[in-house]
């Protein structure tokens, strides 16, 4: 199983040689090519990644606007998801519940829901093949029952959008945003995930040169290898 960064650019304006494009990634293995997220950035550009599936976290327009004229393949969303964009021309369509088990090829998704918005809300995903499982989650402040979420999980993919301090406001009774880096890399330590790479980089990763070498100390003063993700970035998963 391959992992590519296709993009690694959060919702900003900004953008860098190695950050340009919003967030997406591409689980591949064998023939199948499941693109996680399709924004904005996407929209005349899906057909250069040539995705068989296309999975999608929540509907903020960073991660689903490039599908405002349809999709190439089958799209599977949440419930709330299909909400926002249940109008638009997408032929293949499949409702994604939470904490059950999709297979797309050799590749399991399993939605897990996490806290960042009331107006779009959104999950990450266990990922998983044969032994390997990623924990993926572009978009998080809080992430409700964390430890079962992170069982056995050898790689958690988070959300950069902020290093140190996170990125929150109240809703009503509720908090909404996104959790600091540092605090990430502290939910993998507790959890004993070995590995973290960060994605959906805010303006504090994209405009900031040592802000990689920062998050690398943090993974090393918690035993998690720690890295930042850009666009292009290639990796495979035993």
């Amino acid at each position: 199983m391959r992992l590519i960064f296709l993009g690694t650019r959060g919702n900003i304006d900004i953008m860098s040689r190695l950050d340009r494009r919003h967030t997406s990634t591409v689980v591949a293995h064998r023939r199948d090519r499941v693109m996680i997220d399709c924004g904005a950035d996407w929209l005349h550009h899906i057909s250069d990644v040539q995705p068989t599936a296309i999975v999608l976290t929540h509907a903020h327009s960073d991660h689903v606007d490039g599908l405002k004229r349809g999709s190439p393949c089958v799209v599977y969303g949440t419930a709330a998801v299909w909400k926002h964009i249940g109008k638009w021309p997408v032929e293949q369509r499949r409702i994604v519940l939470p904490h059950r088990a999709v297979r797309i090829g050799d590749v399991t998704f399993e939605a897990v829901p996490v806290r960042h918005s009331l107006r779009a809300p959104a999950v990450g995903y266990r990922i998983t093949r044969g032994h390997s499982r990623i924990f993926y989650v572009p978009d998080v402040l809080e992430i409700p029952r964390r430890m079962k979420a992170f069982a056995d999980v050898n790689l958690y993919i988070g959300d950069g959008a902020t290093v140190r301090r996170p990125i929150q406001r109240r809703q009503g009774d509720a908090r909404v945003g996104h959790a600091s880096v540092s605090d990430q890399v502290d939910w993998c330590a507790r959890a004993g995930v070995p590995r973290a790479i960060f994605t959906h980089c805010g303006t504090a990763v994209v405009a900031n040169d040592d802000a990689g070498r920062a998050i690398e100390s943090f993974g090393r003063s918690s035993g998690v290898a720690t890295s930042v993700a850009y666009d292009g970035l290639e990796i495979r998963i035993p």
